[in-house]
């Protein structure tokens, strides 16, 4: 009789799992700045060496998987459909080498695609060389080359100029880079990442991370820009990894099931957003939701931030958008704010490395 009991329990319980039926939720993605509330800039992105670990051609095509996975012709395969699901959101991409290499590989539709998505702002090609130069070791002649190679095929191609300096992996940042090569090229901002670990510190505590970096002494404002170093390195916060078999808790917001957890998600949303908010001027923050080779399948990625995005807006603490480091640069200059004045270079770089002191022969004496 037990026996029966039990089967009968088990039997009602699948029944009511079956009988659940599943939802289709429209999430609201419309979401703008807000005047007056904390805005986190949800900036889609991939950093895509041009060589490394694998060569140029393994990266595209995604070969010699064993030393690492990543293939570049994914990435640029997969944004395509998953900016068209949505027109409110939005990614930059960078290396030309690759862009260039992937571009000529299209039919004319998938260019004619491609042009609707950059002339609608949801796809924005930033930095604009066709690799993300060092900025210690090579001359100033080949870093003006490479940038001016990609900068030409992008008016060609797309009439635009870039407008954003995104250099996130050199180690070190020079002065030259600032003026020369910010500044003159005409962008209207510059972003980085790797800088010695105590600036970084001391920035944080002086919630100078984003400053006015005057590049000439002598030049004066001509040579000067609005350049921001990140709170830690071009990654998202913690927790909000979403390439295919990343660990990082996604947003379930099925209630039928035992582990939703939208409020959770939310508050930690909230929190992480708070923190940084506490070592940046204005208003608005910026979060680099990816990383190395990353949205090799996007809709991975754009799937939670477009649940970040309608469940974070509707608990109303702060407002979550798409964007990019344009409107990003655009809300900072709306707000007036005075910004530190830094006149000098970030080197030494980062922190000593030894397979990559050449950047920076002093390393070896000054940090090890």
């Amino acid at each position: 009789m037990a026996v029966h009991g039990a089967w009968i329990l088990i039997l009602v319980t699948l029944m009511s799992i079956w009988c659940v039926e599943p939802k289709y939720i429209i999430y609201n993605t419309t979401s703008k700045i807000v005047p007056g509330k904390l805005n986190v800039h949800l900036v889609a992105h991939t950093h895509d060496d041009v060589g490394w670990l694998k060569t140029v051609d393994q990266y595209y095509v995604g070969s010699n998987n064993s030393i690492q996975g990543a293939c570049v012709q994914n990435v640029l395969d997969s944004i395509v459909p998953a900016l068209l699901a949505d027109k409110n959101r939005k990614f930059i991409y960078v290396e030309q080498a690759f862009f260039q290499r992937w571009w000529r590989d299209q039919s004319e539709t998938v260019q004619e695609t491609v042009k609707r998505l950059i002339n609608s702002g949801q796809l924005e090609l930033i930095n604009g060389g066709m690799c993300m130069h060092d900025e210690a070791a090579p001359h100033y002649i080949d870093m003006i080359d490479q940038t001016t190679l990609g900068h030409r095929f992008v008016k060609r191609e797309f009439n635009i100029t870039p407008r954003i300096g995104w250099q996130i992996d050199p180690f070190g940042h020079s002065a030259v880079q600032a003026y020369l090569l910010s500044a003159e090229v005409g962008f209207d901002s510059l972003f980085f990442a790797r800088i010695d670990y105590q600036d970084r510190a001391k920035r944080k505590d002086e919630k100078s991370l984003e400053v006015v970096w005057r590049g000439s002494k002598s030049l004066g404002s001509s040579s000067q820009i609005f350049a921001g170093a990140f709170p830690e390195n071009y990654e998202p916060p913690s927790n909000f990894y979403y390439e295919v078999n990343d660990d990082s808790p996604i947003v379930q917001d099925n209630m039928e099931l035992f582990d939703y957890n939208v409020p959770q998600r939310v508050n930690e949303f909230v929190a992480a957003a708070l923190s940084q908010a506490n070592i940046t001027r204005t208003n608005h923050v910026m979060w680099t939701m990816g990383t190395d080779f990353k949205y090799q399948y996007a809709h991975t990625w754009f799937r939670q931030m477009d649940k970040f995005i309608h469940y974070v807006n509707q608990d109303g603490r702060v407002n979550a958008l798409y964007s990019t480091p344009s409107i990003y640069t655009d809300a900072k200059y709306a707000t007036n704010e005075a910004w530190p004045l830094k006149t000098d270079d970030y080197f030494p770089p980062y922190k000593c490395l030894l397979d990559w002191i050449f950047y920076k022969p002093a390393c070896t004496q000054r940090l090890c």
